[in-house]
């Protein structure tokens, strides 16, 4: 990352934008890469908001930009419209914003010559301000990804759930201990099903409760599995794909005795880290699920690699770093990780099969073709009458179809797919 030495947020913002569409990279790929570590915390936090707030409003910065432009401009001239663009939509000084796109692409000797461009565009834009883009419509999934799911849901649902993905996502945590003890210090909402979400909640090490390991960030969706599968104290459980560790730590607090697995030496660290911090214990191994053949479990929690289609409020990347070019790898690869899941379980174990997707393929169809290649294993329905759990997320297989637009008014939440399978004795 030498040649990102000295550069500021918009520029480390810049370059992370022009990784994601040009490269398709995701931005923790990038930011793992080191886009970020010559920046301070103060302006990292910035960078990676800029960064972020312009994928989410991207189909609308280029809505707005193409009543100005004669004609597509290279994509690293297009990229600093487009965070100028957002920059200034959200009520940035003009001054500062036009004269810092300006530059931008002045120190790039390919698109020097296109300053002029840069400088009388970026002006129109200003004039509109943040009216002109209030005005405009709604930023919609890219189509690859929105007719897969507007035949699975309807033009309706789409809409909304496009609604919620633009407005992103309030930070969630669950809490070890006392929730209603957190929350008094953290000052958040506590969600029906016992998350606690905070609107503006500032840099996340500084909250109260963290230092001393009281709670961990999680979506609320993604804490809802954990409260299917209904942990016991002294069960042996296995979280087969653990990374970060949110469900990890779940299954811990419980008093369950977990083993943690996943494949990615870093993300495993992070899991070690996290319950460290958090006075959890857990056993953790570093290895490809199906290289994992310990057996004998009481319970599996399988959330299997999947599109992360679910999480689009919170990682506006995923659109344009994706095509849908891999849902069959993963499809394929979901019902190996089941069948494989389901022979480290006991007799009469259970089994809670999710993944983060929209897409029922990775889903719904994946517990539909489960039970058919498995006799005897079947869907435990009743397990989902839990707090806070709405009846009607529930689907007719017998399992949970989380959906962004749920809980709209509150923030929303991810997309999930949840069910609890019972092998035979």
């Amino acid at each position: 990352m030498s040649q990102q030495q000295g550069l500021g947020p918009r520029r480390a913002a810049l370059y992370m934008l022009d990784q994601v569409t040009g490269e398709g990279k995701l931005l923790p790929e990038v930011i793992g890469e080191g886009a970020l570590q010559h920046l301070s915390p103060e302006d990292r936090a910035r960078a990676q908001r800029l960064a972020t707030e312009t994928l989410r409003g991207l189909a609308r910065a280029d809505r707005m930009l193409a009543r100005f432009l004669q004609k597509t401009p290279p994509l690293q001239v297009r990229n600093v419209l487009r965070l100028c663009t957002v920059e200034l939509a959200g009520g940035e000084a003009a001054h500062g914003v036009v004269n810092a796109g300006v530059e931008m692409v002045a120190r790039n000797k390919r698109t020097s010559s296109m300053k002029g461009l840069v400088n009388a565009v970026l002006r129109k834009v200003a004039a509109e301000g943040p009216e002109g883009w209030a005005k405009l419509a709604l930023p919609r999934m890219p189509g690859w990804l929105r007719k897969p799911l507007k035949d699975a849901y309807g033009p309706e649902v789409i809409a909304a759930i496009e609604a919620v993905q633009f407005a992103g996502a309030p930070l969630d945590i669950s809490v070890k201990g006392d929730v209603e003890a957190a929350n008094e210090a953290l000052k958040g909402e506590i969600l029906p099903t016992g998350s606690i979400r905070l609107r503006d909640a500032g840099q996340v090490s500084a909250l109260p409760g963290f230092e001393v390991g009281d709670w961990w960030v999680q979506d609320a969706a993604a804490a809802i599995p954990v409260m299917v599968l209904d942990p016991q104290k002294g069960e042996k459980i296995l979280d087969l794909c653990a990374a970060p560790g949110g469900k990890t730590m779940q299954l811990a607090a419980a008093g369950a005795d977990v083993t943690a697995v996943d494949s990615s030496e870093g993300r495993m660290i992070r899991v070690g880290e996290n319950l460290k911090r958090t006075g959890l214990s857990a056993k953790t191994v570093k290895s490809d699920a199906f290289a994992f053949t310990e057996d004998g479990f009481d319970a599996i929690l399988l959330d299997a690699p999947c599109s992360a289609t679910g999480t689009i409020r919170r990682h506006p990347d995923l659109p344009y770093a994706k095509d849908g070019s891999e849902f069959g790898m993963l499809i394929d690869q979901q019902a190996r990780m089941i069948d494989h899941a389901l022979s480290l379980l006991k007799p009469g174990g259970r089994l809670v099969f999710c993944t983060c997707s929209l897409l029922p393929d990775e889903g719904e169809v994946q517990v539909e073709e489960a039970l058919e290649r498995h006799k005897g294993l079947t869907v435990e329905p009743a397990v989902l009458e839990r707090a806070g759990i709405d009846a009607a997320w529930r689907t007719e297989d017998g399992g949970l179809r989380l959906r962004p637009d749920y809980w709209a008014d509150k923030g929303g939440m991810d997309g999930f797919y949840i069910a609890q399978l019972r092998k035979p004795q």
